[in-house]
């Protein structure tokens, strides 16, 4: 095992450093070029989705939302369960069609897509999910979990032609998320929890995504590991140009990884701001409750104003 408990070994920490020199540079190019100047990457306009309830009033999830997300910027979620944060995330991601309102992905509007123009959009967008062993199939290995978004969506990487690509890409991958290269040719249940999430984060950024969606991507590790996943987000962010949404119901977590929060509740934005700014000096009843509720505060405050 390249680790026993999800972290770094010094010799993967120098690789991974080593490597990301000369690896991938091509990514953040690609991103800068693909911008539209003057346009937040993310726009949701009055964005409202309701469900249908059977001999009642349809449940509101979403509820007038509107938000920018702009290129370079890592944007905290935060809300208790049932504040709406996953259906925001899914109407982001075009799983979901909002009631009204509008979706656009620089410039795009999604309900206007067709087919085509919608996948090309959705493969700009990458999620690192909650639990990584539930978003990974057991029977296949690592090569095939990482290598699976470059055979669906590239067609170089496709077949035996493509096999010697597809080898080099995911090498690079597990390298640039701190796992040694012949972790490729091992299944996810001999991985750490830690390790797990290191090798989602590989997957999600296989296809060079401009738009990174953490769904509680840490809130299954311990302290310690989370600390190293939050830290690996912020140098793959910093190094490949990405633009970071990352939903959470801890504020703490928030903060250590953003540099604007959001905070929902019940399907509206109650208030957005600095992490040092609503950690002392919060507008709204339900983020000083958020903030009451959350241990280790004075750290944390004491932490954000150095």
């Amino acid at each position: 095992h390249s680790s026993t408990a999800g972290g770094d070994t010094p010799t993967e920490t120098r690789r991974r450093h080593d490597a990301r020199s000369s690896r991938m540079t091509a990514q953040s190019t690609i991103a800068a070029e693909s911008r539209v100047p003057g346009v937040p990457l993310v726009h949701l306009e009055a964005v409202r989705k309701e469900y249908a309830v059977r001999g009642a009033a349809p449940f509101v999830a979403v509820d007038d939302v509107t938000l920018d997300v702009h290129t370079g910027e890592t944007l905290a979620i935060v809300g208790e369960s049932g504040s709406g944060k996953t259906t925001l995330t899914r109407l982001l991601l075009g799983l979901l069609e909002p009631t009204s309102g509008q979706v656009t992905i620089n410039g795009v509007d999604l309900a206007g897509c067709g087919r085509r123009q919608l996948l090309g959009i959705k493969r700009e967008m990458q999620v690192v999910f909650q639990d990584p062993y539930s978003s990974m199939n057991p029977r296949m290995r690592v090569s095939d979990i990482i290598g699976e978004p470059l055979v669906t969506h590239l067609s170089e990487y496709r077949g035996r032609s493509g096999g010697r690509a597809r080898v080099t890409r995911v090498s690079e991958l597990l390298e640039a998320v701190g796992l040694e290269a012949g972790a490729a040719d091992r299944f996810p249940h001999e991985f750490s929890g830690g390790q797990r999430q290191r090798i989602s984060i590989a997957r999600a950024l296989a296809l060079k995504p401009r738009l990174l969606i953490a769904d509680e991507a840490v809130s299954a590790l311990d302290v310690s590991i989370q600390s190293q996943v939050l830290a690996l987000l912020a140098e793959l962010k910093a190094e490949l140009g990405l633009t970071m949404m990352f939903i959470t119901h801890d504020l703490r977590v928030a903060a250590e990884i953003s540099n604007s929060v959001v905070v929902m509740r019940k399907g509206q934005i109650v208030e957005r701001g600095a992490p040092g700014q609503l950690f002392s000096a919060p507008q709204h009843d339900y983020t000083r409750q958020l903030l009451s509720a959350m241990p280790g505060l004075d750290y944390f405050e004491h932490k954000l104003a150095a």
